[in-house]
This record gives C-alpha cells, structure tokens and sequence, in this order.
C-alpha cells in the first residue's frame, strides 16, 4: 500500500488526510478546520501546516486550492482572500509545511479523483465534474486527461456573475432553500453548461453530494447522464494526493 497525504483548501474549511493511493482510499481520520478569517497567504498555510503536522505518511503532500494555479502562482482569488493573487503558493506551502508539495486548483483535484478511482473512470469524451460548496468549481476531463483551470462558476447566469454567487450550496444555506428549490436552481446551472460543454456525463460532488437524494431528479437530464461523485466530499483529499504519484 502507497500513502500519501492530501489536502483540501475550501472557501470555509481545510480538510486533510491520509490516502492510500493505490486504491483512492482516505485511511485516516479526516481532519478539518475553518478556513482562517481573513484567509491571509501566513494563515491559511498555518492551517495547512498544522494539519499535515497530525498525519503520517512519506513523500511530497499534494494540496487542491481554490485559484487558478499556474506555475505554482495564484492568479484568482473567487473564494480566498485577494491578498492570495500574485502569491508563489507552492513556494509558501513548502516552506511553511516543512515539506516537498504538489499544488493545483481543487475542483481540478477532485476531478483527478474521479477520474482515476470514481465516477469518471474509464469513461470516454467529455466529463465535467462540479463541486457545489462555497463557490462551483469545475473540472472538465476528455477521455480521462484533465484539462485544468476552468473556471465555471464564474459564468453569466440570469444576470448573476459570477453565477456561483447564486446557484452554489453556500447559497442555499444563506437563502435556506429546500433541497427542491436548490435543486431547480443546479438544474438551470448544469443547462447552461451542457450547452456549452456538451459533455458525456456530469458528476456533482462538493458538500452537497452527500445529500444527493434529496435533489438527483432535479439534475437529471434523458439526454446526457449525471451521477454523484464516487468519492462524496473527499474526492479533493484523494484528488490531492493522487497528483503525489502523477509525476
């Protein structure tokens, strides 16, 4: 069994964890905190930090951020603190943790996740995977490679931009939704981006998976498939950890 540790930077929480990146499988306690107030560059990789300090398992630790990554840099800040754009993270992070890492966009993450142990594997064409919690994030793979970076919940939608402002789950909460009316809301989220997209099949992950009950029929399409992610709310952690062993 090979492990690695993996970790999940979110708009309101960090979660981290050991993984057992043969299988995808978290195997120990996933631990998670708030994500600091403000979200500041020291505090959030403090957070880090501390929690990889709690986990044992050997080599690199790959982190999913909620930024589009390039090179290491952070060039968007949807869902962190503005303080975070211009920032070598990567940089950060390894100083900060004490250790080697590997960083990218944590839809991206959980999209890795999916496509190599969950909903998406061995699925051919296009997969969009979403992540419905502070914000919507998004990753497109074609026929199981990633394409990285992109940044759906930042689209027009009924006069909303970004559209994540209003059809992500932290919306739901603040404008206490039921799950009926939350899910008419996605559905009209996933219409706009199927036309765009066209894709094969949509996986709907994020917090609001482990609910899925309550709003499949709202989501579901005759002409295109769309499944809960395999790995629910964790895909971000294994996600992060698989990215360790893609070198």
């Amino acid at each position: 069994m090979t492990t690695r540790i993996g970790v999940d930077v979110g708009g309101s929480g960090v979660k981290a964890g050991v993984v057992d990146v043969d299988e995808g499988m978290l195997i120990s306690e996933r631990l998670r905190v708030d994500t600091p107030e403000p979200s500041t560059p020291v505090a959030v990789a403090g957070a880090v930090a501390d929690l990889v300090g709690q986990l044992d398992a050997p080599g690199p630790v790959g982190i999913g951020f909620p930024s589009v990554i390039r090179q290491g840099l952070v060039t968007t800040a949807n869902n962190i603190d503005p303080s975070w754009i211009g920032v070598n993270a990567l940089d950060l992070f390894e100083t900060t943790v004490g250790r080697e890492v590997r960083l990218l966009n944590d839809a991206d993450a959980a999209g890795l996740a999916e496509a190599r142990y969950g909903a998406a594997k061995g699925v051919d064409g296009k997969v969009l995977v979403l992540t419905f919690g502070t914000g919507i994030g998004s990753a497109l793979l074609v026929d199981g490679a990633l394409v990285t970076n992109i940044e759906l919940g930042q689209l027009e939608l009924n006069g909303v931009r970004p559209a994540e402002r209003r059809y992500s789950a932290k919306a739901r909460r603040a404008e206490d939704l039921t799950w009926d009316e939350w899910g008419d809301r996605a559905r009209q989220f996933l219409v706009l981006v199927k036309e765009v997209f066209t894709p094969d099949l949509i996986v709907i992950g994020g917090g609001v998976s482990k609910f899925w009950e309550e709003f499949a029929e709202h989501v579901a399409f005759d002409d295109m498939k769309t499944t809960r992610a395999a790995l629910v709310n964790n895909a971000g952690i294994v996600g992060a950890a698989a990215l360790v062993m893609s070198d």
